[in-house]
């Protein structure tokens, strides 16, 4: 039924080839916009790669290379991503969900924490693979399906389902322990409740049930209650990660300290990653920030101006998750590098350096990409508005 009402069918049977109906359907401007926040990713790994690969003994562009493989992979993705209907998208994420919640559950039996404290990556040698990044788009999918499928007559309680699936998703990344990751999966769950139709009164019930957990996790673990009482100080340590972030950030101003010339780069264990933002604005300025915030920007608003044409509740809900994910994310590292959020350590999509989390980002917007295509009810409700102004 989806794809009668939303296009499914072939471009052959249109006349048209694929990639030509591809073209004239996807939305260029996030497409381009996402291409442009890789490249920058690049610029910035050409400057905050060099130090880690210096303390691990490797070339100096050993890190900018395996960026570069990880990025072209994670783009092909993208663009396959973006080639399916809705229908292909709602079937890969069924069954990408079901695999990376398998990998997650098993992580405290075969995973390693690379002496970070936290169990969170799967060792393959070469290389190293982290759910967490993976589960975020394919949660998006399976929830908008449970969502989408309470609608129905006699239909199964989506809700409650959709509910529990991020309860447990939740919970297997607080085992590791990741508590970033599981409030920006209850928070695009939030959201997509919201869109969904849900009562005010239990969306706040939800928080406080958030709050609670995380007073309990302030209250049980070092580490979490240590960065709490950091964010909330009056006064900022000089020598932690914040206070370095926060002098880079001051001393690029507006244009920044000149290409190559910045410091922080050298004091931040995790400048290639959780504070890529204060790399960019000390060596290219506050310009480069905004330029960085406009392009996230224009990838949210446009996919949501595009989805709000939408009437089919599955593609309407998980492009708005996907939206929701991604911005979050986004939200929460810059905000983290300017001390508006207790540090969190998550990676800035497309931007930080990680293999896992650049190609979870291609997935992330290549679904968006194919949920956000042009489809034969958009030109009809076109016509519709047209027929009606000129009576």
């Amino acid at each position: 039924m989806t794809e009668m009402v939303f296009g499914g069918a072939s471009a052959t049977d249109s006349g048209e080839p694929e990639l030509a109906r591809w073209w004239r359907t996807v939305d260029r401007w996030t497409l381009a916009a996402a291409v442009g926040l890789f490249l920058i990713g690049i610029l910035l790994a050409l400057a905050a790669s060099v130090p880690l690969a210096e303390k691990n003994h490797k070339p100096p562009y050993f890190y900018v290379i395996r960026q570069g493989v990880f990025g072209i992979t994670a783009l092909m993705l993208m663009l396959g991503l973006s080639l399916q209907s809705p229908r292909n998208v709602r079937r890969l994420g069924l069954a990408g969900f079901a695999g990376v919640l398998l990998a997650l559950a098993l992580l405290p039996l075969f995973g390693t924490d690379f002496g970070k404290g936290a169990v969170r990556w799967y060792s393959l040698g070469i290389t190293s693979v982290q759910p967490s990044e993976f589960v975020k788009p394919v949660f998006v999918i399976f929830c908008a399906w449970l969502f989408s499928a309470s609608f129905d007559i006699d239909g199964p309680p989506g809700r409650l389902l959709s509910f529990l699936a991020a309860m447990l998703v939740a919970a297997l990344l607080v085992i590791q322990p990741d508590y970033g990751q599981a409030t920006l999966i209850l928070a695009t769950w939030g959201a997509m409740y919201f869109v969904a139709g849900a009562p005010v009164l239990l969306l706040v019930g939800t928080a406080g049930l958030a709050a609670a957990g995380a007073w309990l996790a302030y209250q049980n673990s070092a580490h979490f209650a240590r960065r709490i009482d950091g964010y909330l100080a009056s006064d900022v340590d000089p020598t932690t990660q914040i206070g370095f972030a926060l002098d880079a950030i001051r001393s690029g101003g507006l244009f920044g300290v000149g290409v190559g010339e910045g410091v922080v780069k050298w004091r931040l264990p995790d400048a290639h990653t959780d504070f890529i933002m204060a790399v960019a604005v000390e060596e290219y300025g506050l310009l480069m920030c905004l330029a960085i915030v406009a392009l996230f920007l224009l990838i949210a608003l446009r996919s949501l101006i595009r989805l709000q044409r939408e009437r089919d509740p599955f593609i309407r809900l998980a492009g708005t998750g996907l939206v929701a994910v991604f911005a979050l994310q986004a939200f929460v590292n810059i905000g983290v590098s300017a001390r508006l959020l207790p540090a969190k350590g998550m990676t800035l999509p497309f931007v930080s350096y990680g293999g896992s989390a650049l190609i979870a980002a291609g997935a992330t917007i290549g679904f968006l990409l194919a949920l956000t295509r042009r489809r034969p009810q958009d030109d009809l409700t076109d016509a519709l508005i047209e027929s009606r102004a000129e009576r």
